[in-house]
């Protein structure tokens, strides 16, 4: 196993955005590709992980980026921030990612026929969204994302399977969010899953999340099943 990890630079727009990519060069030929989505920080450390984490398992890992080359968050209310012209603009966020895929599909190591994303807090919120434009990808997985449904693609058929992994004591995903989620998927005739843990918060495969007052705490257990129920995941969506 030799990991390869390198930047590449795309565009939206006018707006240079810096991806991160990891992948095994001991593997012959092209492979899967899996988009991985950062939180309200940006493209951060935590991101690059999971993106060499999916490179062993056999994938080209690509850790997107939502802001802009260089650009992170350095406290909680900057990320917010810089999160939240894309909450206000559900098409701009999901323009921003589509670039990201565009980018993807023209890498000389991604089979193109089999591409998945997955996002992690406001990242979960951006893979739902990028399914919710109907994109011609194998499956999405939302780690403790937003689920709240954007108001520009109402009747938009989901061509992607979802995968949403939540907290059931997540103050930013309320039961009966979950539930208006849950409703949204089928009435799009999406093939969805979705698997709460219980006494669980936001944030819960942050190591460093420690804030119960904000709602974000890690939770080892949830942590650890949930990235084996990704893993099933994309080995159903790829087979």
């Amino acid at each position: 196993m030799a990991i390869v990890t390198n930047t590449v630079n795309y565009l939206d727009g006018c707006v240079v955005l810096e991806g991160f990519f990891a992948f095994d060069e001991a593997i012959q030929g092209r492979r899967p590709a899996v988009l991985i989505n950062h939180a309200r920080g940006g493209r951060d450390g935590f991101i690059a992980e999971k993106a060499e984490k999916l490179a062993k398992l056999g994938y080209l890992g690509f850790a997107v980026d939502m802001y802009g080359q260089g650009v992170l968050g350095t406290s909680q209310e900057e990320n917010s921030r810089l999160m939240q012209p894309f909450m206000d603009d559900r098409a701009m966020l999901q323009k921003r990612i589509q670039a990201a895929l565009s980018t993807v599909r023209l890498m000389p190591w991604v089979d193109d026929n089999k591409i998945a994303a997955i996002g992690f807090c406001f990242g979960g919120l951006c893979v739902l969204d990028l399914a919710r434009t109907g994109a011609d990808i194998k499956g999405v997985v939302s780690f403790h994302g937003l689920l709240g449904a954007p108001d520009n693609l109402a009747g938009q058929p989901i061509k992607a399977k979802v995968l949403a992994l939540h907290g059931h004591d997540d103050p930013m995903g309320p039961v009966e969010q979950v539930v208006a989620f849950e409703q949204e998927m089928t009435e799009a005739g999406a093939d969805w899953q979705v698997h709460v843990y219980g006494n669980t918060l936001h944030a819960f495969t942050n190591p460093v999340a420690n804030n119960p007052d904000f709602g974000t705490v890690y939770q080892a257990s949830a942590d650890r099943r949930s990235w084996v129920a990704m893993q099933n995941f994309l080995e159903e969506v790829f087979a």
